[in-house]
């Protein structure tokens, strides 16, 4: 009996030692499969019961947009150019705008009778401590006229005028000396640049005076 439990322990002890292969390689699966592992240690879980994030697609950039505008156009010719392209190119973006007249003044002295007078009257100026004046000597109208200034603003040549008459000029006056540019429109278009080409060649066919030009000259 002792015989059969001391080999029955011994035989154990062989089963163990062979299962974890101290007799060379072993049929234990586990085992084996430990053995084929390539560099586990590299191995890293990314997240439990999640998928790994999808790569982001390529954002898609907007498609280059363009501004053309027609400038010094009458009110007609601008109605008609604005409402052709709203027919034709509605998905562009349409802009108007009116550019007021510039026009000039002039502070004067009317013209004097003849030449000694024109300068009897400068030299009253001088004496009255008026600055910048001069006599108007080109044939015309306003020959022998004393020009006081010459402004943009109809508000500026207020100004002048009160200032000549404080030193005690009292025949001085204010005019509207003339328009160097009359009342004009300009139309404008945005949007992507094809449609805004297409848009300028149609208005180049049927308006050849319409001459496009930058967005924002005004």
């Amino acid at each position: 009996m002792r015989a059969f439990v001391f080999l029955l322990v011994a035989a154990n002890l062989v089963f163990f030692a062979w299962a974890n292969g101290y007799f060379g390689e072993s049929t234990n699966p586990d085992a084996i499969r430990l053995q084929q592992q390539l560099a586990a240690d590299k191995l890293h879980v990314l997240a439990k019961e999640e998928p790994p994030p999808l790569p982001k697609a390529p954002e898609r950039k907007p498609p280059a947009e363009r501004c053309v505008a027609w400038d010094g156009l009458a009110a007609a010719d601008a109605d008609s150019i604005d409402a052709a392209l709203a027919e034709q190119f509605a998905a562009l973006r349409r802009e108007r705008h009116t550019l007021p007249e510039v026009a000039s003044w002039w502070v004067f002295i009317p013209p004097q009778p003849n030449k000694a007078e024109a300068e009897k009257k400068a030299g009253e100026l001088k004496r009255l401590g008026v600055p910048e004046y001069y006599v108007v000597q080109d044939a015309g109208p306003n020959r022998w006229a004393i020009s006081l200034g010459i402004f943009s603003s109809e508000q500026a040549s207020k100004e002048r005028l009160e200032a000549v008459r404080g030193k005690g000029v009292k025949t001085a006056k204010q005019a509207r000396r003339g328009v160097s540019r009359p009342e004009q429109i300009v139309v404008e278009v945005t949007g992507p640049e094809a449609m805004t080409e297409a848009a300028r060649e149609a208005v180049a066919r049927s308006w050849p005076d319409a001459k496009p030009t930058a967005c924002g000259k005004r």
